[in-house]
């Protein structure tokens, strides 16, 4: 009977190893959650996780506009609501997807848990075991974990500094039918991407949607950052460009805080159907206590105002970030986000990105492998760096202790290739 560890980090016998389905044995811990226990050292710099700054939210505001919902609506907050969600939220939401010119429907939003909840969703009602799942090389940790759960082919496509390669596309949608499988979607990040930080270009939004819809395969369009552009413009979102072949995936965890859970799926009209049942089943019904509270900022408060506070924010924390890349780590090359959250580092060749983490976490730094972010075991050359969380100093303190680190394997592997030349 095999040994399976606990929560506590220990390990004891599971008597029930033989009954498990078989998604349950394709569950993994992400290599950002399992960082968790190190990064909160206070001592430990933490480049890794993924987590907004929200230290600048009005929060004497919040607990008042919380406790006046409570007030005046806490019968109908505590209680049961619609398995697609709360009508004025819905609403709501169409507002601000109308940054990014989509002429949305509310009657076409659900509201889920979180966005990530989505794509579960969105796995359910059209993945089988073994269909194909085209995702971008490298992607989103969360989703990779939630098509390895449904038992999805997963298979990535290349990009370069302008997001998803069109050509590439149409050839692993051609490969994968010339092997008799079904392409179920595409999934992309267009804005900001997760982890690669880098943004489609409109000739390639207008490609890539021109090419799916020839093709006929649905895109999962993911944009938890879109409105956290630095340079002031919001992009046109694939959905606008073809409301029909796209599931727009929201959230207010980043323009707002992760702590609600709220986020949102826009979907053509027979989709929309499928997700609500699939939501019901999961949920019965999102929370009406989290979406009456964000209803209530998004109509009483500055939000945008807010948005353009992050934006600021964060692009300060990125130019800490590429700074301090530039003056310490010249042996790398990196990504230049126009927003959001990562930039996305080339290691010097040879250098192994998950080998050398732990030692980065003894140099009191810590980062995630780009192993995380591929289903086919790629990755080892690159690692992602957040600057959404640690303040300009903190960052680049970081990257200078990073950068002992790196520079330390550079040598030893330079000594080593030298040391093989004199033989």
């Amino acid at each position: 009977m095999p040994l399976h560890g606990d929560i506590s980090g220990g390990s004891r016998l599971d008597t029930w190893w033989d009954t498990y389905s078989v998604r349950a044995e394709h569950l993994r811990e992400s290599e950002v959650r399992s960082l968790f226990a190190v990064v909160a050292r206070p001592e430990v710099v933490s480049l890794a996780g993924g987590m907004p700054n929200i230290k600048d939210l009005p929060l004497e505001a919040l607990a008042e506009s919380t406790a006046q919902v409570m007030r005046e609506h806490g019968t109908q907050a505590l209680q049961y609501g619609a398995g697609r969600g709360w009508d004025p939220l819905r609403e709501k939401i169409c507002e601000v997807m109308a940054l990014e010119q989509i002429d949305g429907d509310y009657e076409n939003v659900v509201i889920t848990t979180g966005s990530q909840q989505a794509v579960d969703l969105l796995s359910q009602i059209f993945i089988n075991p073994g269909d194909v799942v085209l995702v971008e090389a490298p992607s989103y940790l969360g989703s990779l974990g939630i098509f390895a759960n449904n038992l999805a082919d997963i298979r990535h496509v290349a990009m370069d500094q302008d997001g998803l390669l069109p050509d590439a596309l149409e050839a692993a949608i051609k490969q994968a039918r010339s092997e008799g499988k079904a392409v179920k979607f595409v999934y992309t990040i267009p804005n900001f991407h997760n982890p690669a930080g880098v943004t489609q270009t409109m000739e390639r939004r207008r490609a890539i949607v021109d090419l799916c819809e020839r093709e006929r395969v649905l895109i999962v369009e993911d944009n938890p950052y879109g409105l956290l552009g630095f340079d002031g413009q919001t992009r046109p979102a694939l959905q606008s460009l073809n409301p029909d072949g796209v599931v727009y995936l929201g959230s207010f965890s980043k323009m707002f805080a992760p702590g609600y859970r709220v986020g949102w799926a826009l979907a053509p009209h027979a989709v929309r159907d499928k997700l609500v049942l699939a939501n019901e089943s999961a949920v019965l019904s999102p929370s009406m206590m989290a979406q009456m509270t964000i209803h209530a900022y998004l109509r009483d408060f500055d939000w945008w105002g807010q948005v353009k506070q992050y934006r600021g924010m964060y692009k300060a924390r990125r130019d800490a970030m590429l700074e301090s890349l530039e003056e310490y780590m010249p042996s790398c090359s990196w990504t230049v986000p126009q927003g959001g959250f990562y930039t996305w580092v080339t290691l010097p060749k040879g250098l192994d990105a998950k080998e050398m983490l732990p030692r980065a976490v003894a140099g009191l730094v810590a980062y995630v492998s780009g192993t995380a972010f591929f289903a086919d075991g790629q990755g080892r050359d690159h690692l992602r760096l957040s600057y959404c969380f640690p303040p300009p100093e903190e960052i680049r303190e970081g990257v200078r202790r990073l950068a002992r680190v790196v520079n330390r394997e550079k040598a030893l592997i330079d000594m080593f290739h030298s040391s093989d030349d004199e033989a």
